[in-house]
């Protein structure tokens, strides 16, 4: 069995070939057809678009994304052609919940009685939820699908969109990137939710950059729609709105998620989601080094650092510092 993996997803390599008779590491963005034409699975992440151009005349039978995020995926073509393809849902929710509580720190915005609207409340908006709840927060939950399951968080009820716009002080959105189906996510942050803004709220994306219109979010803040903006992921990655990143109070490489430990939760997934498909039974053991914690001020750092040079997005993205996450 062949396995073509991205050469960026830690803690892999010495890992993967207990599971393969072969292993080809390649950098993400350039992996093509021909290198995965004769691959019986790939381990990637979101800089490899699998998609028919990639996937075609090809023998994959299996594709896992280490990440939360999957729309880098065509599901509709590979659940067309019989290619498995599943994600890592959770892997760095604690990374991302302490993103955020680092940035309301940093921001001056973790107060008591501040009320914060969380815009998708799965494994990441979950435990930022109960961490606004810790620190006397109000939390307003906005989660359509979960509101039509009639689903409620910790006997709290979900609210629409709308509702979210004229009670927050704070909106962070925690979503995975849909264009279709019943509740797209693509622009949900448009100029007519702005429009509905009530109280000038600190506006938070973590999600995905496409969630918030960016040329919007720049008309909102010009117009003191919003206060300010914490933007960790973007619309045209890397090639990214200079003017928003400007504007931004917080600006950061889409690392939100990019913990050592969710780093090694996503690797660990991936192995056992390939083990698992090939009926060969395997736990993977890593063990992650001592290093710096997450903290107020390597967000300040991280923010700095793109500001300063924004076409080193990728570089920074590609290379970012092994740090672990608090036991908070």
């Amino acid at each position: 069995m062949k396995i073509v993996a991205d050469d960026k997803i830690p803690y892999l390599k010495g890992l993967a070939e207990h599971l393969a008779d072969e292993v080809v590491y390649l950098p993400g963005k350039s992996i093509s057809n021909e290198d995965v034409r004769d691959a019986d699975v790939l381990i990637v992440r979101t800089r490899t678009r699998c998609n028919r151009q990639l996937l075609e005349n090809t023998q994959v039978k299996m594709i896992v994304t280490a990440t939360i995020g999957f729309d880098h995926i065509d599901t509709d073509y590979c659940d067309f052609i019989g290619i498995k393809w599943t994600n890592c849902p959770g892997c760095n929710a604690r990374s991302v919940c302490q993103y955020i509580r680092n940035a309301l720190t940093l921001t001056g915005r973790m107060q008591k009685g501040k009320t914060l609207g969380i815009v998708g409340v799965g494994h990441v908006g979950s435990l930022v939820a109960k961490d606004a709840i810790r620190n006397g927060m109000n939390i307003v939950l906005c989660d359509p699908p979960r509101k039509e399951r009639g689903e409620t968080f910790e006997g709290r009820e979900f609210v629409d969109l709308s509702e979210v716009a004229t009670k927050a002080d704070i909106i962070t959105f925690h979503t995975p990137l849909t264009r279709e189906g019943k509740y797209p996510t693509y622009h949900m942050a448009d100029a007519d939710f702005f429009n509905h803004l009530a109280n000038h709220p600190l506006l938070i994306n973590a999600a995905r950059g496409e969630v918030v219109d960016n040329e919007a979010l720049i008309k909102a803040i010009d117009e003191g729609k919003v206060c300010d903006a914490v933007v960790d992921t973007w619309e045209g990655e890397p090639n990214i709105n200079r003017e928003l990143l400007a504007k931004a109070i917080v600006a950061t490489p889409h690392i939100a998620g990019y913990s050592a430990d969710g780093k090694a939760n996503a690797t660990k997934m991936s192995l056992m989601a390939v083990a698992d498909f090939i009926g060969k039974p395997f736990t993977p053991t890593i063990n992650l080094p001592e290093s710096e914690l997450l903290s107020v001020d390597t967000l300040r750092s991280d923010s700095d650092k793109l500001k300063q040079n924004p076409e080193a997005f990728e570089e920074f993205r590609s290379n970012y510092p092994i740090r672990r996450e608090t036991n908070e």
